[in-house]
């Protein structure tokens, strides 16, 4: 791992402990654990860092939903099963960069400057997911609904944990239901 990802890595700790308002380059060079300066040094602008931060996150989800090996041959369960890991991940050992992201998309509904940036990561993340939904016979609509109802599931239990919370369930009733074309509910 490079120094930048350092940087990155250190910005996407601070956003998730610190929120947006916290990220300097002062915190993230502390953060990282690396010499003052080397986060100005690699963005210098906090729009550049914070562009810097969606890409790596992206970059993250990407190599997460790369490794589903066998994808053409899915079964909803499977699915629902990686999806669930993908939200255990980010409500457990995962949470700061959870709570990062969810800093990333409040901030961006009153900052348009990062609207752009999450939009491309978000489009990037959905191709693959469409890839994902159409091995089990879901439509682009369909996929985006399972990623959009996944990031609701994350969001509520970073905002109000659950003990012992499983998605599993809702997850599957809500792949097969839309891959039958059964109503939800």
């Amino acid at each position: 791992m490079g120094r930048r990802h350092e940087v990155l890595d250190g910005a996407i700790e601070v956003l998730g402990t610190l929120g947006l308002r916290g990220l300097t380059h002062r915190a993230v060079d502390s953060t990282a654990g690396v010499p003052a300066g080397t986060t100005s040094n690699y963005f210098r602008s906090r729009a550049a860092l914070v562009r810097g931060v969606v890409d790596r996150m992206v970059e993250e989800d990407l190599a997460f939903w790369a490794a589903f090996d066998g994808v053409e041959e899915s079964t909803p369960g499977e699915v629902a099963e990686r999806l669930a890991e993908f939200v255990r991940w980010s409500i457990g050992a995962g949470r700061v960069r959870g709570v990062a992201r969810l800093n990333l998309f409040a901030a961006a509904s009153v900052e348009p400057d990062l609207r752009e940036p999450l939009r491309r990561g978000r489009r990037a993340v959905e191709e693959v997911g469409e890839k994902i939904g159409a091995a089990i016979g879901l439509g682009i609509t369909e996929s985006a609904l399972v990623m959009d109802a996944t990031d609701a599931l994350i969001t509520r239990q970073l905002a109000m944990p659950t003990d012992g919370y499983d998605p599993m369930p809702a997850l599957l009733v809500l792949l097969t239901r839309l891959r039958r074309g059964s109503p939800i509910g």
